[in-house]
């Protein structure tokens, strides 16, 4: 039974996440050969605040709103 762990910033509309999960499962089955029902796909959100990159966290680096919907936040660069 295929587990698959996805880390992705808080931020993404729960249709977004549907669309996801369903083409991870495609993929996995497809690939190793399984039923899609036994796979599991596991998303975790990280709030911008607890992830940083390069030693600056994202919501100082980036704004509040970067990466939502694809569109930088006003304060962000």
């Amino acid at each position: 039974m295929p587990i698959v762990n996805i880390r992705m910033a808080k931020g993404r509309s729960l249709d977004q996440k549907r669309r996801l999960v369903k083409a991870v499962t495609d993929a996995v089955a497809r690939t190793v050969d399984s039923r899609p029902e036994w796979i599991t796909v596991l998303v975790e959100e990280l709030d911008r605040q607890n992830w940083a990159t390069g030693g600056e966290l994202h919501i100082d680096k980036f704004g509040t709103g970067y990466g939502t919907n694809g569109r930088l936040d006003e304060d962000g660069p």
